[in-house]
């Protein structure tokens, strides 16, 4: 079993430079589009798989500048002892210091003990593979691994094609299940729609062990195989080759008739069986063809929740239901960067988890706005969804989402993650209660954004102190259906030293000019957090409803620095 401990690309599609350091198990790459995270699973592929040749164009480099080499590095660790010969590949094992992630051309005591395969492609478009040894390079020496070692470290890629991993042909994965070989010299002898017959019978005996796996690999994900799956030739085959050989439900239908997502499900379980001879496995686009709960289940094939796992995986994916499924530590983010592409562990940041867990889309964004708490987010998505259903922007359509710190003491730690992992960030959050100034100031020199309300003032003080009074009498009316006058008035004189009760303030509104006492006390009977007093408005629909019925309605009527915070929290998440 082989562990990628190190990935080197230089001049590949469109990376020009990167450098990455994956972890055992599984490694979810997310990124906005065009990043690089394909263009790394291809290199991947191209480098360590099994293949004698390759096709390659002037697009495969970067830029199109075919005088720049195309240079992929693999560094393995873990090798099985037909790697670490030193009769074989003496020359070419090098050391690997996991806690400084530095490779030394030399094993050393201490060291792990590893191998770097290297594919280079020059303006010729002709692709060579070689070991990679400083040693080696100055005795004059090259040479590739053995094809049969090749084979044995191959990956599988599950792609939106991959089918052929149904069949036993070269380099599938019904071939690497076991030693048995599926021959169909018998059946050739006989017409085809005979010969299907026979073989079918001998495959029974021949492929036994491979399909024993498959039927159990299968019952285990769902799938309807029938109470044995069957090795058949294709009946519509010219020639019958090892490729024409695939595997077949209970009936005869071939399994290569599965829906794309039951196809991905079978290769991933399959995987697992073989993952003590072949143990990586490619996946991009791990969502594609899956309802939400297969793509649990697919993780749960990948290994994403077993920590021993023997596998190691890369995927891409930009599933929120994916993502949500992962711990931090699983997650990569990629970045283009001057002069190349770094990739960012999401695991520096396990404080994350929890965000994880309810805002995975906020990971998968552009642009991140981390809220003091539900209030924040209710006004900002209410004001969006009014815009955008007069024809404006949707803050959503640009890439932006809205993450709740659960309080202004967490809101800094959060929003400073998602800034150093590459991330356009900003805060919101009331005034009455602040963050570390010098952590707000820190944040703002690497380009974070925030906003508040206007000093010491909250959420609720700004709406009631802001809002025409037609506007307030709706707050106010909203607030009845959820508790009794007595218990709203009660709060008013608590707020005001029994200054300001609800009859006052129904004669205010109806004189249409509210004190600004008046307005204070609601205000502040609405932000609750007094004597164990609940808010008015304290759930994401609550304030959402309130941003699109009664904030932007009134907005030409409301105080003019109110607007001013409004507008420009709304041009930053549009505007990313």
């Amino acid at each position: 079993m082989a562990t990628i401990r190190k990935i080197e690309i230089l001049n590949f599609r469109g990376i020009q430079s990167l450098v990455w350091h994956p972890q055992p198990g599984l490694n979810c790459l997310i990124g906005p589009g065009d990043c690089g995270k394909s263009t790394i699973l291809d290199a991947i592929d191209l480098c360590v798989g099994a293949r004698r040749t390759a096709q390659f164009t002037d697009a495969d480099f970067h830029a199109l500048k075919v005088d720049a080499p195309i240079d992929i590095s693999i560094t393995l660790g873990d090798l099985a002892p037909s790697l670490m010969s030193v009769e074989t590949y003496g020359i070419y094992l090098r050391g690997f210091d996991k806690d400084k992630m530095e490779i030394h051309d030399e094993p050393t005591v201490g060291l792990e003990t590893v191998i770097t395969l290297n594919l280079r492609v020059e303006s010729d478009l002709e692709p060579v593979w070689s070991l990679q040894s400083d040693r080696a390079a100055a005795a004059g020496q090259s040479r590739n691994l053995s094809w049969s070692d090749r084979v044995d470290l191959a990956p599988v890629r599950i792609g939106a094609l991959s089918d052929h991993n149904l069949s036993w042909r070269r380099g599938s994965i019904l071939n690497k299940l076991s030693d048995e070989t599926a021959d169909a010299s018998t059946a050739l002898l006989a017409a085809a729609r005979e010969a299907r017959k026979v073989f079918g019978k001998d495959a029974d005996k021949n492929l036994t062990k491979a399909l024993d796996i498959v039927t159990t690999v299968a019952g285990e994900l769902g799938i309807d195989v029938g109470a044995k799956a069957r090795a058949e030739l294709e009946a519509h085959a010219v020639s019958v080759t090892a490729g024409t050989i695939s595997l077949h439900d209970e009936v005869g239908v071939p399994l290569k008739k599965l829906g794309i997502g039951s196809s991905r499900l079978m290769i991933s379980g399959l995987q697992q069986s073989n993952a003590s001879k072949s143990s990586l496995l490619l996946v991009d686009e791990l969502e594609h063809g899956l309802e939400p709960h297969r793509i649990i289940r697919f993780l749960g094939n990948l290994g994403a929740k077993n920590k021993d796992s023997k596998l190691q995986v890369f995927v891409t994916s930009h599933s929120p239901i994916a993502v949500r499924e992962l711990a931090v530590g699983q997650l990569f983010i990629v970045r283009k960067i001057p002069g190349g592409h770094h990739v960012l562990w999401a695991g520096d940041h396990p404080d994350l988890q929890g965000t994880l867990r309810v805002h995975p889309e906020a990971f998968l964004a552009r642009s991140v706005l981390v809220c003091e708490g539900a209030s924040e987010i209710g006004l900002v998505r209410g004001v969006d969804q009014y815009l955008s259903d007069a024809g404006k922007k949707s803050m959503h359509a640009e890439g932006t989402c809205l993450v709740d710190a659960g309080g202004y003491k967490k809101i800094m730690s959060r929003a400073q993650a998602f800034q150093r992992m590459g991330y356009r960030t900003a805060t919101f959050r009331d005034d009455d209660y602040r963050a570390e100034e010098v952590e707000e100031t820190a944040f703002e020199a690497l380009d974070g954004k925030i906003f508040k309300w206007r000093e010491g003032k909250k959420l609720e003080v700004e709406l009631f102190e802001s809002l025409p009074v037609k506007a307030v009498e709706i707050l106010l009316y909203r607030s009845l259906e959820d508790r009794s006058e007595q218990e709203v008035d009660s709060q008013l004189r608590s707020y005001s030293d029994n200054k300001v009760t609800l009859e006052v303030v129904r004669k205010e509104i109806g004189e249409g000019e509210l004190s600004a006492a008046s307005r204070l006390a609601l205000g502040n009977a609405a932000g609750g957090n007094k004597e164990g007093k609940k808010s008015w408005f304290k759930t994401v629909s609550d304030m959402e409803e309130i941003g699109r019925d009664v904030v932007v309605p009134y907005w030409a009527e409301s105080d003019q620095d109110f607007r001013k915070i409004v507008k420009a929290l709304r041009d930053w998440t549009i505007n990313g």
